[in-house]
């Protein structure tokens, strides 16, 4: 039932007249949304104009057939083009081919390993800052178009890509600007008059009849890419040596958590939009499903498109049925007006996914985060500038692990350690607590140490030094834990270490208030027999009580 499909939820609950008519509605519209931005997607990430059309019907239907979600629309996407581009360019469309469909069968392992909830806690400095480097390249991509530039060889590297920009501008096609900015100008403003027809839709009808009518002299899909055939190709497997494999593995990898982090977010999204809630698992394996058989037909990576399920739902879209009208939609305007699409000016596209960056960017999330800690702002600000200068796949491997130390080190920070026998960091025991120190008689020769917090190996040193502050030795040390709702193996060695030291100086050690996971730890590891099992008890009175019987002897 964990991995059940929601489409196999939907047929059982019953699926209605009413339900299907607005499923048929919302699938025909998002069908013709998607159009444009298949292409276009598709144009910018290295591959064929078809291509984004066929990873939209194929890893689209098999999305919302096999989804976690009622209404996620799959796809192609803005967050894969610069990925996608350096992939290609390295190894090809083969080797694009290979990456993705490892990267699918990550996903299918994530699914089914049940790592659906723990994607999601990738850092949101990290998201943010990846998303908005990927918006800033994709604009930088679509720059040569947009200006009409002849075609050439590009640099990858995004300075020296903006130097060849820079000395090239005498190159500048007026045609193909004007064009540029009326499609940007068209899909901004449409919105105003009509929600139900996309405005770059509009934008690409009306530009492409102003150059074929008007026989503008700017450079369209069929005078650079050639015709875009009407039909769906034949299935080939891809090929690639065992050298290309192993560097396809860190693409591999990228694309994998690209995947699992959009669609789950897309997901998270349409659940706030329709009410439902999402199989995150369930999700995971059909994103990695669509995205093996997707490339075996020519397709590109797949994920979930979070403006095409908002688009969805907007317009009446309540089940999956719903993208799998969106796929046909697509398959039959593939089959019968593909070669129209052969007249699309390059620069519409370069225009449309030029918006596409900048809804990406969510500039006003990057900004924000600037008003949060040091150590946000340093992950944001690093992922960033990796995703830029260097490359996505370091970018994501580099913020996720800086993030995950800094919050180790605020997780350090919070845990405390001190002895408490008289007060406990310079300032006395809240009087209103029953098990106060202070509202005990503490003997002679006992001292007590509280460690307040996670006790993990970022705790571990600071737990040693502050044992350290006191000078004699006590014949009873009663180390209080009742605060400690989780210890790892370097706290336990820590405590092991301590205890041995102060056994072999003739200090007895009691342990007060061992909560269920370390007394589990503790057990396990032998560290309770050494102290005896007696010196292991539940709360102060307890561990008072051992003290006196150990002083006694």
């Amino acid at each position: 039932m964990r991995l059940q499909p929601k489409l196999v939820r939907v047929l059982r609950e019953g699926y209605t007249r009413q339900a299907l008519k607005g499923d048929l509605a919302a699938g025909v519209i998002v069908g013709i949304v998607a159009l444009p931005l298949s292409i276009a997607l598709a144009i910018a990430s290295g591959v064929r104009p078809e291509q984004g059309l066929y990873t939209a019907i194929i890893a689209g239907f098999l999305i919302s057939a096999l989804g976690g979600s009622r209404v996620q629309i799959g796809g192609p996407t803005g967050a894969f083009v610069v990925l996608v581009l350096e992939i290609v360019r390295r190894h090809g469309y083969d080797g694009l081919a290979v990456a993705t469909m490892i990267a699918g069968i990550l996903l299918i392992v994530m699914g089914i390993s049940g790592l659906g909830s723990v994607i999601r806690f990738i850092p949101y400095p990290v998201t943010v800052g990846f998303t908005s480097g990927i918006a800033l390249l994709i604009f930088s991509t679509q720059i040569p178009d947009f200006l009409g530039l002849a075609a050439g060889e590009w640099p990858s590297g995004f300075i020296e890509r903006w130097i060849v920009y820079a000395g090239r501008l005498p190159e500048i096609s007026p045609w193909a600007l004007a064009m540029g900015v009326a499609t940007i100008l068209i899909t901004l403003v449409w919105g105003r008059f009509s929600r139900t027809i996309p405005g770059s839709l509009v934008a690409i009808i009306l530009t492409s009849l102003a150059v074929y009518l008007a026989d503008l002299p700017v450079a369209t899909i069929e005078t650079s890419l050639g015709a875009v055939p009407s039909s769906l190709p034949a299935f080939r497997l891809p090929s690639v040596n065992l050298a290309q494999l192993r560097e396809l593995l860190s693409p591999a990898v990228s694309i994998a958590l690209l995947a699992g982090i959009e669609s789950l977010l897309s997901a998270v999204v349409a659940d706030g939009m329709i009410g439902g809630r999402h199989r995150s698992d369930t999700e995971l394996v059909a994103q990695g499903v669509a995205n093996v058989i997707c490339p075996l037909f020519g397709g590109i990576p797949a994920t979930g498109a979070i403006a095409r399920t908002a688009t969805n739902v907007k317009n009446g879209g309540r089940t999956p049925i719903a993208g799998m009208v969106h796929s046909v939609t697509l398959l039959l305007i593939l089959l019968f007006c593909a070669p129209w699409a052969a007249l699309i000016p390059m620069a519409t596209l370069a225009g449309i996914l030029i918006v596409v960056a900048y809804n990406m960017s969510e500039w006003h999330l990057f900004l924000k985060v600037f008003r949060s800690t040091r150590s946000d702002i340093a992950v944001l600000v690093t992922t960033f500038a990796l995703t830029l200068l260097v490359d996505l796949s370091v970018a994501i491997q580099v913020g996720v692990v800086l993030a995950s130390l800094l919050f180790m080190l605020r997780m350090s920070s919070v845990t405390q350690a001190a002895y408490v026998t008289d007060s406990l960091n310079g300032e006395a025991e809240d009087s209103d607590d029953a098990m106060s120190v202070s509202r005990r008689r503490v003997p002679t020769g006992v001292e007590i140490f509280e460690i307040n917090g996670p006790f993990f190996f970022g705790a571990a040193d600071r737990f040693k030094d502050a044992l350290g502050e006191v000078a004699r030795r006590p014949r009873v040390l009663i180390l209080r834990m009742r605060h400690v709702p989780v210890m790892d193996v370097t706290g336990l060695r820590a405590l092991e270490d301590v205890v041995v030291r102060a056994l072999r100086e003739g200090t007895a050690v009691v342990l007060s208030g061992v909560g269920a996971q370390p007394r589990g730890l503790i057990e396990r590891s032998g560290l309770a027999e050494r102290v005896g099992t007696e010196n292991v008890v539940n709360d102060i009175d307890q561990a008072l009580e051992r003290a006196a019987a150990e002083l006694a002897k």
